[in-house]
C-alpha cells in the first residue's frame, strides 16, 4: 500500500477558501467520453449552473482529471493526479490552477475490500470517509445492481462530519454533496467527490 504519511503538507489555497455548502455532481457517459458536470446550488437548494466540468476519453486511464470553468474547456481551474500509475492504493494529489498542491486523497485498499474507504487530507484537515451502509458495501461486490450508496467523511481528530456524498437513484450517476466544514475548499471537495465515482470500480 502507498504510504500517505510521506505526502507533502497541502498548501493553503491562494486567495482564501472557496467554500460551497452544497453542490451536485453528474456523470454523463457517451461512446467516446466520460463527462463530469459540477453544478452549484441555488438559494432554494436546487441545482444551479455549471461551475466546473471535466471530460475524459472512455479508454483513457483515470490517473489524472482536469476540471475547467466552462463547457468549452478553455480555463483549467483545478485537477487531481495519481502519484503512481495503476496502483490500487495510489495517492491522488489535488492541484489548483497554478499547479500548487492543495490536498490529497487515497483509497484505503485493505478496508475497501468490504467497504469502500478513503483518506482525505487538506489544509488543517485530516478526514476518513466510508460508505455509510456496510451491508450495501458488501452486496455491491457480489450483485450487479444500481445500488444507491452514501459516503460520510469525518475528521480523525474531532469525529465531526466534514463532507457527505449521496448518490441518487437513476440510470446516470448523480450525487448531492454537502460540505458542513466551512474550511473545506470547494476544489478539494469536488475532486474528492469525482474521485469517489472514478475509483469506485477499483
Amino acid at each position: 500500500m502507498s504510504d500517505s504519511s510521506s505526502a507533502p503538507t497541502p498548501t493553503v489555497p491562494t486567495g482564501g477558501v472557496d467554500h460551497k455548502a452544497r453542490f451536485f455532481v453528474k456523470q454523463k457517459i457517451t461512446m467516446l467520453v466520460n463527462r463530469y458536470e459540477i453544478r452549484g446550488a441555488n438559494a432554494d437548494g436546487s441545482e444551479g449552473p455549471i461551475i466546473a466540468m471535466a471530460q475524459q476519453k472512455r479508454m483513457a486511464f483515470k490517473e489524472q482529471v482536469t476540471f475547467y470553468s466552462d463547457e468549452a474547456r478553455t480555463t483549467a481551474v483545478f485537477s487531481f493526479k495519481a502519484r503512481q500509475i495503476m496502483d490500487l492504493a495510489a495517492v491522488y494529489d489535488v492541484f489548483d490552477a497554478a499547479g500548487t498542491p492543495i490536498g490529497y486523497f487515497q483509497k484505503d485498499f485493505k478496508a475497501s475490500l468490504l467497504r469502500s474507504s478513503f483518506h482525505f487530507v487538506g489544509p488543517g484537515m485530516d478526514a476518513y470517509g466510508q460508505e455509510r451502509n456496510a451491508l450495501v458495501g458488501i452486496l455491491r461486490r457480489f450483485v450487479d445492481l444500481p445500488f444507491v450508496f452514501h459516503f460520510d467523511f469525518v475528521s480523525k481528530a474531532t469525529g465531526q462530519k466534514v463532507m457527505t456524498s449521496e448518490k441518487k437513484f437513476g440510470l446516470r450517476d448523480k450525487y448531492t454533496i454537502e460540505v458542513p466544514d466551512t474550511t473545506l475548499d470547494f476544489r478539494l471537495a469536488a475532486a474528492m467527490a469525482v474521485g469517489l465515482d472514478a475509483l469506485m470500480g477499483r
